[in-house]
């Protein structure tokens, strides 16, 4: 009587034993078919769409220096990509691709108040091979920029403020008054005269004084991010991936 439970043990200790994503016969358990990786993008048909999404930061480089200085609303930018932007495996922009835009806004600095302010955005791209895609793109950041930042969504540049250049100003002609003071009344009373009117003069000098203007060079790297979905023609897209992008020709300054 005994037999007929050892016989159905036996089973138990061996399902126990094989661990809780195997079966008795060796046979994978259905987690463990479940964890396995996912297959990678399939290939490519003819006519597909590829979508670069919302949102999509693309870095380029300035091909032609802008200055708030003489820059007008209506200007063209020039610019082109610097690193492919992939996808699911798939180039997307290639590293060449030329980029369009246009100055929005151009604000000089004030003489008493307000700083120098740039706007433009990205409009257009053009592959090597001629496709052109109309696009959404506005400044991100300028990694490499100083004395300037992007302030708002819109991507609008502005100069950063210049108190330490007033107070230099002023300080300086403080000194100079204060060392003309000396001289000619030849005592600290005389000295500390020049120096109340040298400061006067200094602020006079600072408030007349125009900021300085935005000014970003030739070459200069900038983030562009998409404001929303650009839809791109798959098979332009890999025609344009085998076709020789040559060299710009050096553009004006603006």
């Amino acid at each position: 009587m005994r037999f007929p439970a050892v016989l159905i043990l036996l089973p138990a200790i061996a399902f126990a034993q094989t661990g809780p994503n195997t079966l008795p016969n060796g046979l994978p358990t259905l987690s463990t078919r479940s964890s396995q990786p996912k297959p990678s993008p399939g290939p490519t048909r003819p006519g597909d769409t590829w979508v670069v999404p919302s949102g999509t930061k693309i870095p380029v480089v300035l091909k032609h220096a802008i200055s708030t200085k003489s820059a007008k609303p209506g200007d063209p930018i020039y610019a082109q990509t610097t690193f492919p932007v992939v996808i699911d495996e798939k180039v997307m922009i290639p590293a060449g691709t030329y980029v369009q835009g246009t100055i929005s806004q151009v604000t000089r600095p004030g003489r008493v108040k307000g700083r120098a302010e740039l706007l433009f955005h990205f409009t257009t791209l053009i592959y090597p091979n001629g496709y052109t895609v109309l696009l959404p793109g506005a400044v991100d950041q300028i990694p490499g920029q100083e004395h300037s930042k992007v302030k708002d969504q819109e991507g609008t540049i502005q100069q950063e403020g210049e108190k330490g250049k007033d107070a230099k100003t002023i300080g300086t002609a403080a000194g100079t008054g204060a060392a003309l003071g000396g001289v000619t009344q030849g005592s600290m009373k005389g000295a500390a005269v020049g120096a109340a009117g040298g400061a006067a003069v200094g602020t006079l000098i600072a408030l007349l004084s125009r900021g300085s203007d935005l000014h970003i060079d030739q070459g200069t790297a900038v983030d562009m991010v998409l404001h929303r979905d650009v839809n791109l023609s798959s098979d332009r897209v890999m025609q344009a991936s085998n076709t020789f992008a040559p060299q710009t020709p050096p553009l004006p300054r603006y």
